[in-house]
C-alpha cells in the first residue's frame, strides 16, 4: 500500500505561521509522525509539499498507477483551484482532504472547498491529529477496496 502526502502553499511555515490558528508543530514533524505511523503498518508514504498550483496537479498526475491514495492539504488552493480539484478527480484515486484548522470558523472565503467534493472525505479542525485520522481513514478505504476487488473476482461470471 502506497500513500502520497501533498501538502500547499506555506505549510512549509508551519510551526512559525499564525501558532493560534495552526499551532506549534512544523511540518517535518507532522511527517515524522506519519512516517512512524506508516512504517507500523507497512505503508510505504511519500511527501510533497509546494507553493505552487502547478507543480501540486503535476505531483497528483504522478500518482496515477503509482499509488494507492492521496492525503492532500491544498491550503489556500482549496478555495481557488479548479486545476487541483481536475486533477484529483482526473487520477480518480482514494483521497482525502486534510484541513488543521476549522475552516468553517474562519474567514468567509476560506469556507468553500472546491476540492472536497472530488475528495473522498474531508477531515478538518482536529490540528496535526487530523493527519493521523487521515492515515487511519485511508487505510480502511483501501481495505473496503480491496475486499470488494476480491468479492468481485470470486464471484461467478453471468
Amino acid at each position: 500500500m502506497k500513500i502520497a502526502v501533498i501538502q500547499g502553499p506555506n505549510l512549509n511555515m508551519l510551526g512559525v505561521r499564525d501558532q493560534q490558528v495552526y499551532g506549534p508543530m512544523r511540518l517535518e514533524q507532522i511527517h515524522a509522525q506519519m512516517k512512524d505511523f506508516a512504517e507500523q503498518n507497512g505503508i510505504e508514504i511519500e511527501f510533497y509539499q509546494s507553493n505552487l498550483e502547478g507543480e501540486i496537479v503535476d505531483r497528483i498526475q504522478e500518482c496515477y498507477g503509482d499509488t494507492d491514495g492521496i492525503i492532500i492539504n491544498p491550503a489556500a488552493y482549496t478555495h481557488t483551484s479548479i486545476a487541483i480539484r481536475d486533477a484529483i478527480a482526473a487520477v480518480s484515486l482514494p483521497t482525502i482532504e486534510v484541513h488543521i484548522s476549522n475552516i468553517y470558523r474562519r474567514e468567509e472565503f476560506r469556507q468553500k472547498s472546491m476540492t472536497a467534493p472530488v475528495c473522498t472525505s474531508s477531515i478538518i479542525g482536529f490540528g496535526p491529529f487530523g493527519y493521523h485520522l487521515a492515515m487511519v481513514g485511508m487505510m480502511q478505504v483501501l481495505s473496503e477496496i480491496s475486499a470488494l476487488r476480491a468479492a468481485q473476482q470470486g464471484a461467478p461470471q453471468e
